[in-house]
């Protein structure tokens, strides 16, 4: 592969208000998401589909984007401007999105996660891509950009709660339309920079050794652990909600068992750098493997036990640690060791084995839940440990140079 050139003067040039349009970027960029995750599977529900349905209408799209992602993210890199992909998506996705109003048979809701999947799954890898050309090209600090996802997450979490359990399911649909509304009018607002440049004036040959291919034994390894390692919430995602209501906790509860979750997670990217800035890669997701591990012992045994809502309270905090580090464990990789004309490739290969391996599992937990009911959590702490092994794989063919800004 030629190298590019060097960034332009123009390049070098920060635009305006760099991290507030970022912060805005991901804040609107994750509500829909705060709402689908833990809601749309109550909304299926609520429109009668069972247990299987409800697995292979959320997978079916996590298997098709593995293969739709990467292209996206690879014409973003090409693109005159990686924003103007981005802007194009979130239209598409509002676009899409209605095809929920329509009447929620089986056959319909699959087709329309098919497509719809295909439009957003990207938003978050481009994003990225944005935020990290920042960090290296004017020094921004990628965690706190990345915060105000989270924070919206937890928004959505919180007020979805609340809404549904005044309206029931069925507002579903309509909020995820209205939220993709105001990320795509957000959208407008992304930082033109330009195509991906090298941000410093490497020779073609330092380049090529600095910047080894994607297809190395390092990142191969380490994406394929992330992705296992994502792929245990698996069954928490698809399946938690439901548990929930089942035991009797009310809409406005699950929220902010939600809600309590993304609070670790912000509280995480809060004391990352002066916690864990100087942790390797590597030991951050051991730490978010062991922190899964916990989580998919101690969630059966909570309601057994006694433990009552609080006990739910308390193993959401790990979030904090088993989803939290695991973004941030990722894009430190990146951009230790990717340089910048490929940072939107390396996010689609991530994003991909992510979605891949989330997928199998989620296809996986719908016989799991109905057969075991919350037990199934068990089935996840085996999963959690294959991407452990993966990640001390990836340790052993760790590069010996970093990429610098």
């Amino acid at each position: 592969m030629s190298s590019l050139p060097p960034l332009s003067p123009e390049q070098l040039v920060k635009p305006r208000h760099f991290e507030l349009r970022m912060g805005l970027i991901f804040f609107t960029l994750f509500v829909p998401l705060g709402i689908h995750l833990p809601y749309f599977p109550l909304w299926l529900q609520a429109n009668g589909f069972d247990a299987e349905q409800i697995a292979v209408v959320l997978a079916a799209p996590m298997f098709l984007r593995v293969v739709t992602t990467p292209l996206l993210t690879a014409l973003a890199d090409r693109a005159s401007d990686r924003a103007h992909v981005y802007v194009a998506l979130m239209a598409a996705s509002l676009a899409l999105s209605a095809g929920y109003f329509l009447t929620p048979s089986y056959a319909m809701v699959l087709a329309v996660s098919l497509a719809l999947t295909v439009a957003w799954t990207p938003h978050s890898p481009i994003a990225d891509s944005l935020a990290l050309s920042g960090v290296r090209r004017f020094g921004s600090n990628y965690a706190n950009m990345r915060k105000w996802g989270s924070i919206s997450y937890l928004c959505a979490n919180l007020a979805g709660g609340f809404i549904l359990s005044a309206t029931g399911a069925q507002a579903v649909p309509v909020i995820i339309f209205v939220a993709f509304g105001a990320a795509l009018v957000v959208a407008l607002i992304a930082p033109r920079l330009g195509r991906p440049r090298r941000a410093s004036p490497l020779s073609a040959a330092d380049i090529q050794h600095s910047a080894p291919k994607l297809l190395n034994g390092y990142f191969l390894y380490f994406s394929i652990g992330v992705g296992v390692i994502t792929a245990s919430h698996a069954f928490l995602y698809g399946f938690v909600s439901i548990y929930w209501k089942s035991i009797g906790i009310g809409d406005s509860v699950v929220g902010l068992l939600w809600g309590w979750g993304v609070l670790a997670e912000i509280g995480m990217f809060m004391i990352f750098t002066r916690v864990f800035g100087s942790f390797s890669v590597v030991s951050i997701m051991v730490m978010a493997g062991i922190g899964a591990i916990v989580r998919w012992i101690a969630f059966p045994l909570i309601w057994p036990l006694g433990l009552g809502v609080g006990g739910f309270f308390a193993v959401q905090t790990l979030h904090g640690v088993s989803v939290a580090l695991v973004l941030i464990g990722l894009q430190k990789m990146i951009g230790e060791t990717v340089a910048e004309e490929r940072t939107g490739a390396a996010q689609g290969i991530a994003y991909s084995s992510n979605g891949f391996f989330t997928a199998v599992v989620t296809l996986l937990s719908g016989p799991l839940y109905d057969r075991f009911g919350v037990d199934g959590f068990f089935a996840m702490i085996p999963i959690a440990l294959v991407g452990l092994v993966l990640i001390g794989l990836a340790a052993r063919s760790a590069p010996q140079r970093r990429i610098g800004r």
